[in-house]
C-alpha cells in the first residue's frame, strides 16, 4: 500500500528554520513528481513548492527566497527547507506525490508547523 508520512513539523519562533520530511513507500519512487502544500486554519490548501522528476522546482511566490524543496532517490523522502519562517507560514503541512503519466496521487497525514511572532 502507498503510504507518505510526514515529519519535522513544530513550533518555531519567526525568523527560525524547520526541515520537513516526506517518507514515501512507493515503487519506482524516481519517476513521481511531487510537492509540499499548506492549509491554515479557514484558508483553502494551497500549494508551496513541488519537484519535478529529473529536480526541476516551482515555489509559491509568497515563499521564494525562503524555503528549498529537495528529494533524494535513493531514501525515497523529499524535504522541503524552510528557512526565515514568518508568522503566516503557520499551516499543516502535506506532502503529495503524482504520477505525470496519469492520474494518481497521494497525499500525507500533514505535519502541524507553528511559527510564533
Amino acid at each position: 500500500q502507498v503510504q507518505l508520512v510526514e515529519s519535522g513539523g513544530g513550533l518555531v519562533q519567526a525568523g527560525g528554520s524547520l526541515r520537513l520530511s516526506c517518507a514515501v513507500s512507493i515503487s519506482y519512487f524516481s519517476r513521481y513528481s511531487m510537492g509540499w502544500y499548506r492549509q491554515a486554519p479557514g484558508k483553502q490548501r494551497e500549494l508551496v513548492a513541488e519537484i519535478g522528476a529529473f529536480g526541476n522546482t516551482n515555489y509559491a511566490d509568497s515563499v521564494k527566497g525562503r524555503f528549498t524543496i529537495s528529494r533524494d532517490n535513493a531514501k525515497s523522502t523529499m524535504y522541503l527547507q524552510m528557512n526565515n519562517l514568518k508568522p503566516e507560514d503557520t499551516a499543516v503541512y502535506f506532502c503529495k506525490v503524482w504520477a505525470t503519466w496519469g492520474s494518481t496521487n497521494f497525499w500525507g497525514q500533514g505535519t502541524q508547523v507553528t511559527v510564533s511572532s
